[in-house]
């Protein structure tokens, strides 16, 4: 009884803090960022137009709590998936989440931030970034990019194998013509290569391998790659001079 008590005491707590949350959200409505994050493509119809910074401080005041991070993803609601993200905790997301959410991805922004802020963190996040890169949906398939950019930053202990297995798969996917496609894998390609030396050729080379296909969308990803990648700011970086 005492521990049935305390279930229903945590969850009646959630609903509140949710509720707060959203009406929060609701208070902080901006018409004028909703038309900004148009001009950078993001999707609106289900957003409020809320800044990030608002969405973070929201976060910090929240604390993590995966039940209040599932809540929030429910909603459908732009900045409340976004802030799902942040309040989450990695080791109570299953696959299961991942493949969900992945599936309701609608726009760029809220793909990139739940991969960058969730996702990476997850034991699941290298097995899926092979295995998104093969759907279909453009979001889906983007998270897969988004996965392995944000692994190659915030994945300091990884080996290099983890991330020259993943070559293949940026070259195979480059002649994909979709916008954000296109922009994920060139995403993951250059931070890929920015990690070290080793990894920095060898991006270089797959880099050189995409230009060698009849495809625009590949051309475009190892041209711009490479103006990076050969830069002397990044050779310097990894004392390539």
């Amino acid at each position: 009884m005492h521990y049935f008590n305390r279930k229903c005491h945590y969850i009646l707590l959630i609903h509140m803090v949710y509720h707060s949350i959203m009406e929060k959200l609701s208070s902080l409505s901006d018409s004028k960022n909703l038309e900004g994050m148009k001009r950078y493509g993001i999707r609106t119809k289900s957003a409020l137009g809320v800044p990030m910074p608002e969405i973070r401080k929201l976060a910090r005041e929240a604390g993590k709590d995966h039940a209040l991070a599932e809540k929030l993803w429910s909603s459908g609601v732009h900045e409340a998936r976004i802030l799902a993200s942040l309040v989450d905790e990695p080791e109570k997301v299953k696959e299961e989440q991942m493949d969900n959410w992945a599936r309701d991805f609608n726009s760029w922004d809220v793909c990139d931030q739940v991969c960058m802020n969730l996702f990476d963190k997850t034991p699941y996040a290298y097995r899926k970034a092979r295995e998104w890169s093969r759907r279909d949906e453009e979001f889906v398939k983007r998270a897969a990019f988004a996965l392995i950019a944000a692994l190659a930053v915030h994945d300091k202990e990884a080996d290099d194998e983890r991330f020259i297995n993943l070559l293949p798969v940026m070259v195979r996917e480059s002649t994909d013509e979709r916008n954000f496609v296109k922009k994920a894998v060139n995403w993951a390609l250059r931070q890929t290569g920015k990690r070290n030396a080793v990894l920095n050729s060898l991006a270089v080379r797959a880099a050189r391998e995409m230009q060698k296909k009849d495809s625009p969308s590949a051309k475009w990803i190892a041209s711009d790659a490479l103006k990076e990648l050969t830069s002397e700011k990044v050779k310097k970086k990894l004392s390539l001079t």
